[in-house]
C-alpha cells in the first residue's frame, strides 16, 4: 500500500514526463488497480511486456525524484503547513486565556515555518 501511495505521487507530480503509452499503463495499473493480465489484455500486450513498462517507468520517476525533490519539497510543505494550522490553534485558545507572552512565541514559530515555505519554493 505504501508503495501504490509513493508511486501515485510520483506519477501526479512527473507523469506527464513519461511516454503517453507509460501514462496508460501506469495509470491502468496503480490508478484503476488493474492487474498486468487486465493491462495486457486492454492493451493487447503481454503481461510480461506491461511488468516491463511499469517498471521502467518506476525507475524513470524514481531518477526524476532524486533530482528534482519535488515530492520531498511537497511533504516537507504539508508538515510545516500543519504545523503552522497547530499553532494557530494554540494562538486562538491563548488569546482565549490572554497569555500574550506565549502568543509571541506561537507567532515567532509561525513566522519560521512561513519563512521555511517561502524559502523552499
Amino acid at each position: 500500500m505504501e508503495k501504490t501511495i509513493r508511486m501515485n505521487l510520483l506519477f501526479d507530480f512527473y507523469g506527464p514526463l513519461l511516454t503517453e503509452r507509460q501514462q496508460d499503463i501506469y495509470q491502468m495499473y496503480f490508478c484503476e488497480d488493474l492487474s498486468l493480465s487486465e493491462v495486457g489484455e486492454q492493451l493487447d500486450i503481454s503481461r510480461q511486456a506491461v511488468y516491463d513498462v511499469l517498471k521502467r517507468s518506476s525507475a524513470t520517476l524514481e531518477e526524476f525524484e532524486a533530482k528534482l525533490k519535488l515530492v520531498e519539497k511537497h511533504k516537507m510543505q504539508q508538515a510545516a503547513l500543519l504545523n503552522i494550522q497547530k499553532q494557530l490553534e494554540n494562538i486562538k485558545n491563548q488569546l482565549i486565556t490572554s497569555n500574550l507572552t506565549e502568543v509571541a512565541e506561537q507567532i515567532s514559530l509561525i513566522q519560521a515555518d512561513i519563512q521555511k515555505i517561502i524559502t523552499e519554493s
